[in-house]
């Protein structure tokens, strides 16, 4: 799965301009959020503005490319949903290394001396985990599921 595909599953779960008061992110459209750009003017965010800024933050800041599809997606899908911080540190504990949140060259190997169905699917076990101990799970836990699920079958496809 290319960025093109992984960004159009993304942009599935997130949706279009949403302003829910429950959400710590605060205003967002597709998925980027006012908390996360402040200096954005985040209601007149075109799609294209919203791929840029996923490849660019997101994709690229995680190495998607440099690592096997089925990983490369749910680590992207939880760096857009969670943080990339939060997401390496997440993959850095399933492959046995420092868990510091950048993923680099050790993280890159570990990942490629691991089954990446079985981490992609370990992973998908951990951000269940990670969403249920928030506090927002009962409000939200339902569609964190599923989508962690749908981007995890996806991946493995």
């Amino acid at each position: 799965m290319s960025f093109d595909k992984a960004v159009e599953l993304i942009l599935r779960h997130e949706g279009g301009y949403v302003d829910d008061p429950h959400d710590p992110g605060g205003e967002t459209h597709f998925g980027i959020s006012k908390r996360a750009y402040p200096d954005l003017n985040i209601k007149e965010l075109t799609r294209d503005d919203a791929k840029r800024i996923y490849k660019r933050d997101y994709w690229d800041a995680i190495r998607a490319d440099e690592m096997p599809m089925p990983v490369a997606v749910a680590v992207f899908d939880m760096a857009v949903n969670a943080g990339v911080s939060t997401a390496g540190r997440l993959l850095q504990r399933l492959v046995g290394v420092t868990d510091d949140g950048v993923i680099g060259p050790v993280t890159l190997a570990a990942v490629r001396r691991t089954e990446s169905d079985a981490l992609a699917v370990r992973y998908a076990a951990e951000r269940i985990a990670y969403y249920a101990a928030l506090k927002g799970w009962n409000r939200y836990g339902r569609g964190w599921s599923r989508r962690v699920i749908e981007t995890t079958l996806e991946g493995l496809k």
